[in-house]
């Protein structure tokens, strides 16, 4: 299946059905007075959060969901059937935003969670309704209001506990594929991924979500590569494994430049909390090695892991300093729901 974060889509809601006009003809029965029922209410838009989904992929080939008109109402006071409402199905994750990609109209995080996005038209009233003292005989009814209708934009995030970041060839789809099931290409050449690949991590019977987010380099914020519109996916992670590749000529500028492309970003990434491993240690004699990982650690301010996931070298001891920093973030988000209200 192909991976789509973003897709472009028309909705309209329904036309409300028109209101009868209408009187009440039986035998025997002189001035039966009016009894045009009232029109039905058209369909609403909603979306929908449902699992077993993971990428906006349908909505490219299906751009437009309208609802159903409501029924008109008839005699006897008979209302029209309400329209049938219109589903968008979405992954966990999805944003939903105006025409513009700036108001955010929705924002779906959990299994199950329904938004009504746009209502249908009113019913119009029939003639019975407009019967007075005066007016007996109301030969007018109302016609149904008119459905919304509006270009939105969908937007998808995908939640994960972790995020692996790097430049292109730090070893990130190696990592992922030696933790956990997810299969990525890998290859020796840069940008071999292409897309987001999440991975289920088990370390001391514990499981935890982690991303692979295609490379970044220098100017990605401007458009460079692939540009930065993968960093979406990273917002929602509580942690950042930053893989350093251990070849690299210079170690520090390949940690700054991520770190300014984060930061240019926004969305406070560059303020998530961090790892900082050197990848591919077992391509590097000792004291090479060791080198790099002062020089990285003179950048960074902070001492880096040592891993290698082709060997399993230090895989075990990032993945547990990893699950530490998740059960931190989730920590603070708890405390930060149930926190009493002062003023």
């Amino acid at each position: 299946m192909k991976f789509l974060d973003e897709a472009k889509v028309y909705v309209r809601s329904g036309d409300g059905g028109a209101g009868a006009v209408s009187f009440r003809r039986e035998k025997f029965i002189e001035f039966g007075g009016p009894d045009g029922g009232d029109g039905g209410r058209g369909g609403d838009v909603w979306i929908e959060c449902v699992d077993g989904l993971n990428t906006l992929i349908d909505y490219r080939y299906q751009q437009h969901f309208k609802a159903r008109a409501g029924g008109h109402g008839m005699g006897q006071n008979r209302s029209g059937a309400k329209g049938r409402d219109v589903v968008l199905k979405v992954p966990v994750g999805t944003q939903v935003f105006d025409e513009n990609g700036e108001t955010l109209l929705a924002d779906l995080v959990e299994v199950g969670q329904k938004v009504r996005l746009f209502e249908g038209g009113n019913g119009g009233f029939g003639n019975e309704h407009f019967k007075s003292s005066t007016n007996r005989a109301p030969r007018r009814a109302n016609p149904g209001g008119e459905g919304r209708e509006r270009w939105i934009r969908l937007r998808l995030k995908l939640i994960a506990d972790a995020g692996l970041i790097g430049l292109p060839n730090a070893g990130k789809s190696t990592f992922l594929a030696a933790v956990s099931a997810a299969k990525p290409k890998i290859a020796d050449y840069p940008f071999t991924t292409l897309h987001p690949h999440l991975g289920v991590v088990r370390i001391d019977q514990r499981e935890f979500v982690l991303a692979d987010i295609p490379g970044l380099i220098e100017g990605a914020h401007g458009g460079a590569g692939l540009g930065d519109r993968f960093l979406g996916h990273v917002e929602r992670c509580g942690a950042l494994l930053h893989l350093v590749d251990a070849t690299h000529e210079n170690v520090a500028d390949a940690w700054k430049t991520v770190r300014r492309e984060l930061a240019a970003y926004g969305q406070d990434l560059s303020q998530k909390p961090e790892i900082v491993a050197l990848s591919k240690a077992d391509a590097l004699t000792p004291k090479a090695l060791a080198e790099q990982k002062m020089k990285l650690k003179r950048a960074s301010k902070r001492e880096p892991l040592v891993l290698s996931a082709h060997s399993g070298d230090g895989v075990e001891k990032a993945l547990r300093a990893l699950l530490k920093l998740i059960e931190k973030s989730h920590r603070v988000e708890k405390e930060l729901e149930i926190a009493p209200w002062r003023p």
